[in-house]
């Protein structure tokens, strides 16, 4: 039924007391920064915030159930998920069934902070993911072209940003708003010490509409369920969450496992399998959506789609009885591309380990199969196989329940004695997925740039001797700091030939694999001058050159060109003898 209305300040007050908490039966917290600062405009603009529905526990049977607290300060490597509560036996508490994300929005924004990674730094750098609170500029003007209808202007900002604020600026912390306990003197004190007189006037009237719609309006209108049952609660659940942003398969799939594994706590293993997964090697960016896939494929349920039909009883229960055999392929099959080089930055599809991560299931050969001599050759059938996969395009895309069920038959009938790398490429060819390479698309490899997250599995292919156990880098045989056009010019290469160099030094034949050290090394110098200085050994610079085709390397820039269109050929024929037609 129905209730009173609450304020934003009083449904705050019951999260953190732990009466308003999150069912087992949920969602992760998928918000962008720029959708919570959506709500909060829109909550002070003053359109409807949306009806909430509860589900009230009786204290009787909340010692029965799994709940979660809120995300407070949600950072997208060490701490996505909602944490989980201690048993609350004897307490009646609610659990929220639709308006989760609305919810942990308001808690982000108010009580907690947001870290998501910056683009173009390692997933393991300390200083990758910044911590950013909610501010709101008191003094920002709404823009009459402004066609997304923003009146306040709310932001993410580290603290540094919001104390660089300019004349024009005035950020206040959004979370502050929850000590003020009247729109009075703590206000007034706060806008005084940071503004003149005649701008404090306007900057109070943004400030008091925050401090009414927070303390004073009563904004979150909720209807109770009242229901017992765990099962009726996930029926409410998906029925609400088909809406709004939309509930993946994965999210219902999880729902589901937590409503009926029996001996472990499902979201607890997945989310902490996900997490282990990630920090391995360098670091990935897998979700719950592989996990749960690999847990269809590896447990041979007839389909791996995300199907309410395979969502029923018998499948769960045998995901679960397989779970920690999942669990150990998943893990030894992301120790094992991590070997090849792979990480979050250049695996372009994590789906494509399934069929690695099956054949391991499989065949069970345990940790020594990432180092010991007898699994040499299985190990590079299967990289072989990947690294083809992952250069041939559109492989992994649509289709790709159906392609995964065929490679899982292929794998089976092809035996686990070794990786069954032909039978597999016979299966995804019917299945219209080749793995040859026509002329063209070998030209367009032979052209790929620096920068595309496919260079360093198509040079990995090219050259498999590279060492990829410590950390390596896709870096310029001819550094890109030399292709300045003032460079260009101070090493004598003729003015009509300075486009040309500056556009031919991002691609595939001015590029090499280095190891991290050697490429710090290197740094710009020219690559004749460094090769003379990393191998002083005539002989064995020589067999350098020759295997990473650097044969007629120039001693200086302005031969460029040429070399450029040697490597190039020698690169493409090595392309095709490994990928085109026989």
């Amino acid at each position: 039924m129905y209730q009173a209305p609450a304020t934003i300040k009083e449904t705050l007050d019951s999260m953190h007391r732990h009466d308003l908490v999150l069912p087992a039966i949920q969602r992760e917290f998928v918000w962008r920064p720029g959708q919570i600062c959506r709500l909060f405009d829109s909550i002070m603009q003053g359109y409807p915030f949306g009806t909430f529905l509860y589900w009230r526990v009786n204290p009787e049977n909340s010692g029965r159930f799994k709940f979660f607290d809120f995300v407070r300060d949600y950072h997208q490597r060490d701490s996505p998920h909602c944490p989980p509560l201690p048993d609350m036996p004897n307490k009646q508490v609610t659990a929220v069934l639709d308006g989760q994300q609305r919810l942990t929005a308001l808690n982000v924004g108010l009580s907690g902070s947001i870290a998501r990674k910056l683009p173009y730094k390692w997933w393991k750098s300390p200083d990758a993911f910044p911590q950013r609170r909610l501010y709101l500029d008191l003094l920002w003007k709404e823009h009459d072209e402004d066609e997304e209808g923003i009146k306040y202007r709310f932001e993410f900002l580290t603290e540094g940003r919001s104390k660089a604020s300019s004349d024009d600026e005035c950020w206040f912390p959004v979370g502050e708003i929850l000590s003020m306990a009247d729109a009075g003197p703590s206000m007034t004190k706060w806008l005084n010490e940071r503004l003149t007189q005649e701008r404090v006037f306007e900057a109070h009237e943004k400030l008091y509409k925050l401090y009414q719609v927070v303390h004073s309006e009563p904004l979150v209108a909720y209807y109770e369920e009242k229901g017992q049952e765990l099962d009726k609660a996930l029926q409410i659940f998906i029925r609400m969450n088909d809406g709004g942003t939309p509930l993946s398969h994965s999210d219902l799939l999880l729902s589901i496992a937590v409503a009926q594994w029996k001996d472990h706590d499902a979201r607890q293993e997945i989310h902490s399998l996900v997490d282990e997964l990630n920090n391995i090697g360098s670091g990935f960016g897998f979700s719950k959506d592989l996990v749960l896939k690999g847990g269809l494929m590896l447990s041979d349920i007839g389909s791996v789609g995300f199907k309410v039909d395979n969502f029923n009883r018998v499948n769960m229960d045998t995901f679960e009885r397989n779970w920690n055999d999942i669990r150990r392929a998943l893990t030894l099959t992301t120790q094992l591309i991590a070997t090849f080089g792979f990480n979050g930055q250049n695996l372009t599809a994590h789906n494509a380990i399934l069929p690695i991560a099956y054949y391991l299931y499989r065949k069970n050969p345990g940790e020594g199969f990432l180092s010991q001599r007898r699994f040499h050759g299985d190990r590079g059938r299967i990289r072989d196989w990947l690294i083809k996969s992952l250069l041939k395009g559109g492989v992994w895309g649509s289709g790709l329940d159906t392609l995964l069920t065929e490679l899982r038959r292929a794998i089976n009938e092809g035996g686990f004695d070794n990786f069954p790398a032909d039978q597999i490429r016979e299966a995804m060819a019917r299945r219209g997925r080749s793995l040859t390479f026509e002329d063209e698309e070998i030209e367009e490899l032979a052209d790929m740039r620096y920068g595309n997250r496919l260079t360093f599995a198509l040079l990995s292919l090219v050259f498999p001797f590279v060492d990829m156990s410590n950390q390596f880098h896709v870096d310029h045989i001819f550094p890109s700091a030399r292709f300045t056009p003032r460079r260009l010019k101070t090493a004598d290469v003729p003015e009509e030939k300075v486009a040309s160099y500056r556009d031919r030094k991002d691609g595939l034949a001015n590029l090499q694999l280095l190891q991290g050290t050697q490429n710090h090394e290197k740094s710009a110098r020219l690559p004749d001058e460094w090769l003379r200085s990393a191998i002083p050994d005539h002989q064995a610079r020589q067999s350098y050159v020759e295997i990473h085709l650097l044969g007629g390397l120039p001693k200086t820039i302005a031969e460029f060109g040429e070399f450029h269109e040697s490597r190039r050929t020698k690169l493409k024929g090595k392309i095709r003898a490994l990928l085109g037609r026989p």
